[in-house]
């Protein structure tokens, strides 16, 4: 569809009397309202006031800026309560985010809390355990490292952590 002097000076008519684009473009037909809406700009045709009212209405304040943190504080980290089973024992593990978070140690089962082998990146292959542990930017950060499952990138302790069921995920979120 060409752009005509008639066709043009019948969407500037249209436009001055207040018609959407939609209006417009069903009444030159052949034409959508968005080929409309981008004439209207390639014109420079004068915008028009927003529908809904004849006074802009009050801008909310922004917020003021929240006060500087000092620079060792650490984010909030949302934490889950689980009971421990029994004969378990707590123990401490640097997280992936370089926070200490609490690990069950569950003797009575099958699970298997790892030593981390302490593994650098280029000292990882296919058979080690790729689960990040601690603060990547700094000097102390590593891998786990222990041997990984055949279909996996962690070891069994890792990809329990990793790998949740869903119906097991819904029932710690209630």
């Amino acid at each position: 569809m060409n752009w005509t002097d008639e066709r043009v000076e019948k969407l500037k008519r249209l436009w001055a009397e207040g018609l959407s684009a939609s209006q417009i473009a069903a009444q030159l037909g052949g034409v959508s309202r968005n080929a409309v809406i981008g004439k209207v700009h390639r014109l420079n045709l004068p915008g028009r006031a927003k529908s809904g009212g004849g006074t802009a209405p009050a801008r909310t304040p922004k917020r003021p800026a929240p006060a500087p943190r000092p620079s060792g504080f650490a984010a909030r980290v949302p934490t889950r309560a689980n009971a421990r089973p029994a004969g378990g024992a707590m123990l401490k593990e640097e997280g992936q985010i370089g926070l200490i978070q609490e690990v069950r140690a569950v003797t009575s089962s099958n699970v298997v809390i790892p030593i981390s082998r302490r593994l650098g990146l280029t000292e990882l292959t296919e058979r080690t355990c790729k689960w990040p542990i601690g603060d990547p930017m700094s000097d102390e950060f590593h891998f786990c490292g222990c041997e990984s499952l055949d279909s996996s990138p962690y070891c069994s302790y890792h990809a329990k952590l990793a790998y949740q069921p869903v119906s097991e995920r819904r029932k710690a979120e209630r």
